[in-house]
């Protein structure tokens, strides 16, 4: 069963933060239902979300989102970050910065599911979210 403790969030956190620091992000982690390691980033200088549309639009085999969906994206200034595939949605400095996040937010975790017959294992979950839904990303220019 998946878990993870604020003593694992404190053992990693340094690490993020630095990360976070280096390419000038403000963001805060969190644990969520004891399962789930959560950066939540709030203000930075990387455009994730017209980085995430301009990349899904170049790359044809990503290429699902309509001009709503795109509307919408944009109002809101939030996203969540599929963080399997991060590679394929992402390019340039954004990659580089979830590049680099991941790992660490994944250091010590493992993953032996089996979704085939709907078993799932993990040390613990990771979500990261551009900014939220009640407070959008801040982009500093």
């Amino acid at each position: 069963m998946a878990y993870v403790s604020q003593e694992l969030k404190a053992k990693l956190a340094p690490r993020i933060k630095a990360v976070c620091k280096k390419y000038g992000i403000k963001a805060s982690i969190a644990v969520r239902n004891h399962s789930t390691l959560v950066l939540n980033i709030k203000q930075g200088s990387i455009d994730f979300i017209e980085n995430f549309i301009e990349t899904d639009k170049a790359k044809s085999y990503c290429n699902y989102m309509d001009e709503n969906q795109i509307a919408h994206i944009r109002k809101d200034q939030s996203l969540d970050v599929n963080p399997y595939h991060y590679r394929d949605h992402f390019s340039g400095r954004a990659l580089k910065f979830l590049s680099e996040v991941m790992p660490i937010m994944n250091k010590g975790n493992w993953d032996q599911s089996d979704i085939q017959t709907d078993y799932f294992n993990v040390g613990w979950y990771v979500d990261v979210n551009i900014g939220r839904w009640n407070k959008p990303y801040a982009l500093e220019k």
